[in-house]
Parts: C-alpha cells; structure tokens; sequence
C-alpha cells in the first residue's frame, strides 16, 4: 500500500473512531445502557415507549390491504435464506479448517435486541426478529464469501466495486501479477483476517 493510502486509511479509522463516539452519545441520550448482554431502558423511558405503542388490533386493521398480500411474499424468503445460511455453515467447518482460514463467528452477525422496544406490538416484534436473521445470515454468508475472496483471488476488480468488504482494500491491484503472487506466498502458512475470532 502506498504511503498515500495509509494515511487515508488512518483517516478513515479515526473517523470510524468519532461515529461509535457519536453512538454512544445517541444511546445515553435515548437512556439506555447494556449490562450483561442486556439492553436496560430507564423506568421513564419505557413508559413513554409504552404510551405509543399501537396495539396490534388497530396494527392489522389500519395495515394498507397490499401489505397483507404482499407479506407472505416477503415471508417465503426465510426457506432460501436458512438454507443458504445452513450450506454456509457447512462449508465454512468443512473448507476452512483445511485452507487454514478463521472461521467467522456467525454469533456476531446475528444481533436479536428490537424485541426490548417497548413501543413495538407483538407482529412488529415478530418482523423486526426475520429482517434481524434475514439480513444478520446474509452479513454471515458475505464474511464467509470474502474470507474465502482472500484466500483464492485476492486481486481488485478493474472496475469501482459497491461497497467492498473490508479485506477488499489490501488485495493486490488489478494487472499487478507480482502483488497478487506476493499475496498467495502472504497466506502459505494460513489466512490472516484482522479481529477474526
């Protein structure tokens, strides 16, 4: 990486640094602390969460009517989306361990805490728990997908990439075949993946 590019990087860090700085201030300000794993609201704000709440009959009755048709169309996608995170997982204890890759801890990608909102009805709850697995399997099955990136063909794409995943940044350039055979002899004694665990 040129000189250039790390000090952007460092930038970038330093400025990852200020935005979880700024989500700290948001969630003492929201009254809120976690203990334990647990997500504890003080007395006053749960009962202002409760006071808005909307009960689940006038939920379903004031629903527009295509939301209710459409939602066994969203629903269905649960059937693809276990079965991929199932294979993923498969294949993540079956491949890794024998191209000496960190295996992704799938525990960080799934995060279930809306369900402490007291401001949300039972269905709400229930919807905000699949788009948490839904979009939690689907960060798991990119993790597995990028480490496996690292590992096989570690190299840019010629064109600008969509939001890359983070080990995207050290891949040798595109046409650099020097880098890219550097990058292979980097990784003979295993795949080394920051904050892996």
């Amino acid at each position: 990486m040129t000189a250039q590019l790390d000090v952007l990087m460092e930038k970038m860090r330093s400025v990852e640094a200020e935005i979880e700085a700024e989500l700290a201030k948001q969630r003492e300000e929201l009254r809120f602390r976690i203990e334990n794993k647990r997500i504890i609201f003080e007395e006053q704000v749960l009962r202002a969460q409760r006071a808005i709440k909307v009960g689940l009959p006038r939920y379903i009755r004031d629903a527009h009517p295509l939301v209710a048709l459409t939602a066994p169309v969203i629903y269905s996608l649960i059937v693809p989306i276990v079965l991929v995170d199932l294979w993923v997982m498969a294949y993540q204890a079956i491949c890794f361990p024998a191209y000496k890759i960190p295996k992704a801890r799938r525990r960080d990608y799934l995060i279930f805490d809306r369900h402490h909102l007291a401001y949300l009805n039972t269905l709400e709850k229930i919807n905000c728990a699949y788009c948490s697995y839904c979009n939690g399997a689907i960060a798991f099955v990119r993790e597995v997908a990028s480490r496996t990136e690292v590992y096989w063909c570690p190299i840019k794409h010629a064109r600008r990439v969509l939001g890359p995943h983070p080990y995207y940044r050290g891949f040798a350039d595109f046409g650099d075949a020097e880098g890219f055979r550097a990058k292979l002899e980097q990784m003979k004694d295993g795949v080394k993946i920051e904050g892996a665990g």
